[in-house]
């Protein structure tokens, strides 16, 4: 392969590891829609020790997709939406969990824990990447935020997992 081609293929590889800033923001806001929509469809179906844990997350996604869409159409980051970022390792991982999984009628808490904890991780790995990725100003602060609050949730989801798997309940 001579040094044209080489050149050709590392330009096109950089090229597909970068998005623009609103194709995350995009990817994102359907991310934090589906994670709500899953939560929110479970409610009627978990046990009562976890329900309000459902609830609770149901809650807080909804308000990360507010603050996506919020992001998407203010003035002050219109300008930035056209920026490249690199894509984080994670990306791929993230963009297949806005495709939630269906749980069926009665999940039992063990699989949905499980699941929710698969999901809160790839969300805290992506914002975390995201976050070191962009400049400094609202959407930095917006990710590094949202970084924080997906870990809250992860850690919070792991107490539960080991109060229902290893205690026998909440």
């Amino acid at each position: 392969m001579g040094r044209d081609s080489e050149n050709t293929s590392s330009s096109r590889e950089l090229l597909a590891s970068k998005k623009t800033l609103r194709e995350i923001l995009e990817v994102a806001i359907q991310f934090e829609k589906a994670a709500q929509d899953f939560y929110t469809d479970l409610i009627p179906k978990v046990g009562k020790q976890i329900r309000y844990l459902v609830e609770e997350l149901a809650e807080e996604e909804e308000q990360h997709y507010n603050l996506f869409s919020e992001l998407l159409v203010n003035p002050e980051i219109e300008s930035q939406l056209s920026d490249m970022v690199a894509t984080p390792p994670s990306n791929n991982r993230f963009s297949d969990a806005v495709q939630a999984k269906d749980m069926g009628e009665t999940p039992d808490d063990q699989s949905i824990l499980q699941y929710a904890l698969s999901r809160e991780q790839a969300a805290m790995e992506q914002y975390t990447s995201l976050a070191a990725e962009v400049e400094e100003g609202p959407i930095k602060d917006l990710f590094t935020y949202l970084a924080h609050e997906e870990t809250e949730h992860k850690n919070e989801l792991e107490k539960i997992y080991y109060k229902v798997i290893h205690s026998g309940g909440v």
